[in-house]
């Protein structure tokens, strides 16, 4: 049962919905790809404008939640990201280092998880599959299209389970 004495929660995704990561996709197309190169260049990520405008303007109404596949080990580099933007304060579910399993499924077990207690107005999020996924489910979504996709990291996301 959910507590609408609380507000409603506005789930985002990081990696090209609020953060561009063109400038790091180099280290997937490369083989081997090099995961470590690809998560130490994070903290250069430019903000990605129309995905940091929207947080703001969801934050008069929600919660903020950050929904990353991005793994806990780079859990230190993504609050101080988040906090150089200047973006509300807000939980961020993260990856655990070991968990291989596509997108898709985390993200959404732990969309249904926050769903048990809370209302969650919307997810916005860049990867068509969760995004699909997530509507099938219910929940509102917003698709992030404000960045050229990604093979790499579509691959990354869905079939390695690495972000």
């Amino acid at each position: 049962m959910t507590d609408s004495s609380k507000r409603p929660i506005a789930v985002f995704d990081l990696d090209n919905t609020l953060a561009d990561t063109a400038h790091r996709q180099r280290f997937l197309e490369r083989k081997p790809r090099d995961w470590d190169a690809f998560f130490a260049a994070a903290p250069d990520d430019p903000p990605i404008p129309e995905g940091i405008a929207l947080v703001r303007e969801s934050a008069k109404e929600c919660e903020i939640v950050y929904l990353t596949g991005r793994p806990e080990r780079c859990r230190r580099d993504t609050l101080d990201w988040l906090a150089a933007q200047g973006l509300p304060d807000g939980h961020v579910h993260m990856r655990r280092n070991d968990d291989r399993r596509p997108a898709r499924r985390t993200k959404l077990e732990i969309l249904r998880s926050l769903a048990r207690t809370r209302e969650v107005r919307v997810l916005v999020d860049d990867d068509e599959l969760v995004c699909g996924d997530a509507e099938r489910a219910g929940f509102a979504v917003v698709r992030a299209h404000w960045t050229a996709p990604s093979a790499a990291l579509e691959r990354a996301q869905e079939v390695e389970g690495r972000t």
